[in-house]
């Protein structure tokens, strides 16, 4: 026993000299506090969720096998296309998304990571890690309602493959209205839950996220559709009635740690079907002079059986961010609506010559 408690003891010691000295190495600022600003890149072949009955810890060979046969893929998707090659079918060629279905050239312009995020010197298989399986809990009867309920509002823009056939008529969906397109689709704010809150990898592009830091407030900027995030610190949550598209962030700091606490969220941005009375809290903590490990957990009984968590690495870069600006002299809309007008024209014409 007793040289079981000398063990421990020096373990513990160990522990804390090692602590001491990640410690002694975070940068602070004048107030005391952390130091966390600078740009991070977000990009992670870590998925939010993991397979069944899968670890949370990759092995060193898994992690090395996957990432290589990432980087394969890599070179293959980004090869230049045939200038030669026939225009795509008619509907597209069968992918889906906001592109119309139409093909890409190549993927030189996607980074979706090269790597697995590293938490505590591990490589992860989810960033999800709390249920323990790794999986997100599953959603409420209410929120399955919700889901049921806008999909017969209209049909979602991911429709199948079998708009490639000339005979099949799609119901029409947010693409098909101009007052009705996702705010992704105009510029006005990033797919996916790139901007957050919480603010997790989009597995696509543009991955950089700055944060600049003040003791009143803390912003976070995010290279995606330039969304910007402005937490105020040590504040109280703005009333019920005031929702914003990111929700109402306030922090504050426990120990070396940012805490941000976001509510006040609307029906026009859903986290994962989420509804407005979602909770989420995000925990920033330095852990070396060129890491962030960011943490989170999403609480909405309106829609999880129970809170969930997930966490990764934020490493520092040198890149920059750059404006974006997709819409900046976009014409396309505009034709859009002109050409359909023409059309409706051009058929009210016709109809009235076959009459005659």
């Amino acid at each position: 026993m007793k040289r079981l408690f000398t063990a421990f003891a020096l373990a513990c010691g160990v522990g804390a000299m090692v602590s001491a000295q990640q410690t002694a190495k975070i940068p602070r600022l004048a107030d005391g506090h952390p130091d966390l600003q600078g740009t991070y890149d977000l990009a992670t072949l870590t998925p939010v969720e993991r397979a069944a009955s899968s670890p949370l810890v990759l092995s060193d060979e898994d992690a090395a096998r996957l990432e290589k046969q990432t980087a394969q893929r890599k070179v293959v998707q980004d090869r230049a296309l045939d200038a030669d090659r026939k225009a795509p079918p008619v509907g597209g060629d069968g992918s889906v998304g906001a592109a119309g279905n139409v093909g890409g050239y190549n993927s030189f312009w996607i980074d979706s990571g090269s790597q697995y995020t590293i938490v505590d010197g591990k490589k992860r298989a989810s960033l999800v890690i709390d249920p323990p399986d790794g999986r997100v809990p599953p959603i409420t009867a209410e929120a399955r309602q919700r889901a049921t309920q806008a999909r017969n509002q209209a049909a979602t823009s991911d429709t199948g493959a079998q708009e490639n056939d000339p005979g099949f008529e799609r119901a029409p969906g947010a693409y098909d209205d101009p007052e009705r397109r996702p705010l992704g689709e105009r510029c006005l704010m990033g797919f996916g839950s790139t901007s957050g809150p919480p603010a997790l990898p989009d597995y696509f592009y543009n991955n950089l996220h700055q944060i600049v830091q003040t003791p009143d407030s803390v912003l976070i900027l995010t290279e995606m559709v330039h969304d910007a995030r402005v937490v105020r610190m040590n504040a109280e949550h703005l009333p019920p009635t005031v929702r914003k598209w990111m929700g109402d962030s306030v922090g504050r700091w426990e120990g070396d740690t940012l805490v941000v606490d976001t509510t006040n969220f609307t029906e026009k941005t859903r986290f994962r079907g989420s509804s407005p009375d979602l909770h989420v809290i995000e925990r920033f903590t330095r852990t070396g002079p060129n890491t962030l490990l960011y943490r989170f957990t999403i609480d909405d009984p309106k829609t999880w059986a129970k809170a969930w968590t997930g966490e990764f690495t934020w490493p520092l870069t040198n890149e920059h961010i750059y404006e974006y600006a997709c819409h900046e002299g976009n014409y396309a809309m505009g034709n859009i609506l002109r050409g359909a007008r023409m059309k409706e024209a051009d058929d009210a014409k016709k109809k009235t010559e076959r009459k005659q």
